[in-house]
């Protein structure tokens, strides 16, 4: 196989992927162009774009993606009800497919041959950029670094960074990692690895600890239009915006944090906890609009294909036909979801006290 000549790399900007950026560079004398997703992350951007310029990539590319995320990914995942092993909203899982889609599309704009990631052999995030490269871009080489190269140490990156000249975090390394965009922040690793240890209360950056958040409930309407949610307290708001609001109230009051031992795709089990607050509060309040708008027997044949769906997510198959064919099935359930759901939020709880629609089934 003949060199690559010009790599895309998805790019964060921290040491793994700054490393990987340099490694491209020497290992394959290619050109590489680095990709930055803005998916809410709540970091600081142009620092990434500077530090790409000066760890030796050719351009660098930073995306806008917090719309499309929610409208196209995320509220369409939210429709179907979708929810891995009983308590995990898939908030990194529904972000990858997303991030490599908006990849290819940078190589296909600098006529790049091969693309490039930073996940790790053991984890799921190398399959679903890889399942969606196979499905978008099968014509182009993909190049995984953890499961090529000689350094599997954080000492051995920090040591290859200084001999580049490539920027090190000077702040202290987290006892976990964490993933963070618009929808959820996810937290594994580390100290996290012994199921038995409770996590930290200073890790959480979403959610007040539930004891401490007010001691007096918040009352919230979510109006729903065809299983979306459009409105909070009769304000209507741009998905951005409105998972915005919905992320702030949640965290106020506690809701949204999950801790769950969950099966990879690879195998193994891995143990994660997540905060989700917003899209708590949207699952929970768009069942209870469910409740007045499907019938029986539809209820009961969705809720048996959410599983099934739920499981394409995780497993990285979000451009497979079989779950565009299933979301088609969803969106049309989803239908009649146009309403009103009033709730309570207290101390890590999202209590309906009320739900309305002018499609009821309710007499």
């Amino acid at each position: 196989m003949s060199s690559p000549k010009r790599v895309v790399l998805a790019y964060s900007g921290g040491l793994d992927t700054s490393v990987i950026l340099r490694w491209l560079i020497e290992r394959y004398r290619c050109e590489v162009v680095a990709f930055c997703a803005d998916l809410g992350q709540g970091e600081e951007l142009i620092p990434i774009r500077e530090k790409a310029l000066r760890t030796g990539a050719s351009a660098v590319h930073i995306v806008d993606l917090r719309e499309r995320f929610v409208r196209d990914f995320v509220f369409p995942m939210l429709r179907a009800n979708a929810v891995y092993e009983g308590a995990y909203l898939l908030g990194t899982s529904i972000a990858r497919p997303l991030i490599a889609q908006a990849q290819l599309e940078i190589a296909a704009s600098e006529g790049a041959d091969t693309v490039a990631h930073g996940a790790t052999g053991k984890g799921n995030d190398q399959v679903r950029f890889e399942l969606t490269y196979a499905a978008l871009a099968p014509h182009l080489r993909v190049i995984a670094p953890w499961r090529e190269w000689e350094l599997t140490s954080r000492s051995a990156l920090i040591e290859f960074a200084k001999r580049y000249d490539i920027p090190v975090p000077v702040t202290p390394e987290r006892p976990y990692s964490t993933d963070r965009n618009l929808f959820h922040v996810s937290y594994e690793g580390g100290v996290l690895e012994d199921p038995w240890a409770e996590p930290p209360a200073k890790m959480f950056q979403l959610t007040q600890d539930p004891e401490a958040a007010p001691d007096a409930a918040v009352p919230v309407e979510i109006d729903f239009e065809r299983g979306d949610p459009v409105a909070v307290d009769g304000e209507r708001l741009d998905p951005v915006a409105l998972l915005t609001r919905l992320n702030r109230l949640g965290g106020e009051h506690g809701v949204g944090r999950v801790d769950l031992v969950e099966n990879r795709f690879v195998g193994m089990k891995s143990r994660g906890v997540y905060e989700t607050p917003g899209g708590t509060i949207v699952h929970v309040t768009r069942r209870a609009l469910e409740s007045l708008t499907l019938d029986r027997e539809t209820l009961h044949l969705r809720d048996s294909l959410v599983p099934r769906y739920a499981e394409m997510i995780y497993y990285g198959f979000w451009f497979a036909p079989e779950r565009q064919t299933l979301q088609t099935l969803m969106d049309e359930c989803a239908r009649d979801v146009t309403g009103t759901v009033r709730v309570r939020l207290y101390k890590g709880n999202v209590i309906v006290v009320g739900r309305r629609s002018p499609r009821s089934l309710y007499r």
